[in-house]
């Protein structure tokens, strides 16, 4: 218990504070607290306030019909119900939207984020509908949608979705203000008829109609500029706590197991130097006792050398964590496990997906850990036969590095031992290959996984979080 609380308290970092801290800018801060701590109870209040207008004030209730306009104003009521409606299924929609808000974390991301979008673009088009009814370009309803912009830019990320909510609410400004200037149009072409008088032509779209699209745009631009700026910024600093952070927590680690051994070697040499004492003075005759001697001798041995492992782990700190680009570390993995100067019958099939981002790792953890698994497929197969390489980021943000070998395989029953230390299938192995490369991998939250088949071959995937808290071994 002293060492697990002695653990915590060394991993305990003012970077680790840092990386978990509050970000306007992550998801988590922008889904959880903007969205439905604050826009989903501002929607609610402004829902209400549409709700008693539309349907309890009169305020869609048309004024008394001129002579011979009956059938404009029946068109018009009609237009007031289809708005009713349509309020109600934008209503009902964010009653929809705001169940998935309120559940937002046990809900999947993606639907968090489709949800999202689609309440944005729906918005948009409510606003459109309500600039048609309140008088077109001539309303203050239109500074509404530079809001929504803002609103859009902030909430999605960045990307093609951003882009399309940013047109869309464009649009639906634009759409709106061309209907009510047909909707006038006509207004003014029943009126002429009923006076008796020539239908006048469609009006061509006013400086006002120019100005404020193409300030509803400027604004979709920069605000989709700024976020992709301060996006790059985010990543930065987030990249930069964690790897202050892992440095700091491979320091941690180091000082810990240097103090674990420095306190445990010396007993055991005390111990050993005393077995071997008595070992001698030990007649010979008595063989149980100096078999039982020699086992403690074998024993005090085996500890020394897991303890000379661990004092390894105190070089740790000594790295440097840094930027290691995944597909140059493997190149290299490859030139020192193959080198061109030696001709292997082996071939090299690569694979690499695109959009994989560096690792922030110690180099050196990389480089042994393929170097391992490549050395291991070269081995089973005793040069000859072929190596897939293949590397793809994946879903769950890992990046994921597939080694996959035509070997003879490895037997089902060796499979749940091949990272124990000292275990190996082959007769000049060490055993010692796999477990450092399971122990470099979990070192920074990543999983080592093997698939064999006996006839087959070999599959060892390796899995690095893109951004990780690093795991101490215990």
């Amino acid at each position: 218990m002293k060492a697990e609380k002695k653990t915590r308290a060394a991993l305990s970092t003012p970077a680790g504070d840092a990386l978990e801290g509050a970000d306007l800018l992550s998801e988590e801060w922008r889904f959880y607290h903007f969205e439905r701590n604050i826009a989903l109870a501002a929607k609610g209040l402004v829902c209400l306030v549409l709700f008693y207008f539309m349907f309890w004030s009169g305020w869609l209730e048309p004024p008394p019909s001129l002579p011979g306009m009956q059938a404009i104003e029946f068109h018009r009521q009609l237009a007031n119900r289809v708005l009713q409606y349509a309020f109600l299924v934008y209503l009902a929609v964010n009653i929809g939207a705001a169940f998935v808000l309120i559940n937002l974390r046990e809900m999947p991301r993606g639907v968090v984020r489709a949800t999202l979008w689609g309440v944005c673009a729906l918005d948009a088009a409510f606003a459109g509908g309500l600039v048609v009814l309140t008088g077109g370009l001539n309303n203050l309803l239109f500074w509404l949608f530079p809001l929504l912009i803002l609103r859009n830019s902030f909430t999605l990320n960045v990307g093609p979705g951003m882009i399309a909510a940013q047109l869309w609410t464009c649009a639906a400004y634009a759409a709106a203000a061309l209907i009510n200037r047909h909707i006038a149009y006509l207004d003014e072409t029943a009126a002429a008829l009923v006076r008796g008088q020539p239908s006048p032509t469609l009006p061509p779209l006013n400086n006002v109609f120019h100005l404020q699209t193409t300030l509803l745009l400027l604004v979709a631009a920069w605000s989709y500029g700024l976020r992709v700026v301060l996006e790059r910024q985010r990543r930065q600093r987030q990249e930069q706590a964690e790897m202050l952070l892992r440095r700091e927590q491979l320091a941690a680690s180091g000082r810990l197991a240097a103090e674990i051994a420095h306190k445990l070697k010396n007993p055991l040499a005390i111990i050993n130097n005393a077995s071997y004492t008595l070992q001698r003075t030990v007649k010979e005759g008595k063989r149980t006792i100096t078999q039982q001697i020699q086992i403690i001798r074998e024993e005090v041995a085996r500890s020394d050398q897991l303890i000379t492992q661990l004092m390894g782990y105190a070089q740790l700190g000594e790295g440097k964590v840094e930027r290691v680009n995944v597909r140059e570390e493997i190149e290299s993995a490859i030139q020192q496990v193959f080198p061109p100067a030696v001709k292997f019958e082996i071939v090299i099939l690569r694979d690499y997906g695109p959009g994989v981002p560096p690792l922030l790792v110690q180099r050196q953890h990389l480089t042994d850990a393929l170097v391992n698994v490549l050395t291991n497929a070269r081995e089973a197969m005793g040069g000859k036969g072929a190596i897939r390489v293949r590397t793809r980021f994946a879903a769950d943000h890992t990046v994921q590095i597939d080694i996959e070998d035509t070997g003879p395989g490895i037997p089902k029953e060796a499979l749940p031992r091949v990272f124990d230390e000292y275990f190996t299938t082959r007769e000049k192995g060490t055993g010692l290959g796999l477990s450092i490369v399971k122990h470099n991998v979990e070192m920074y939250g990543g999983e080592v996984k093997i698939e064999s088949e006996v006839g087959t071959g070999t599959r060892v995937t390796l899995k690095f979080p893109v951004v990780s808290m690093m795991r101490l071994q215990r």
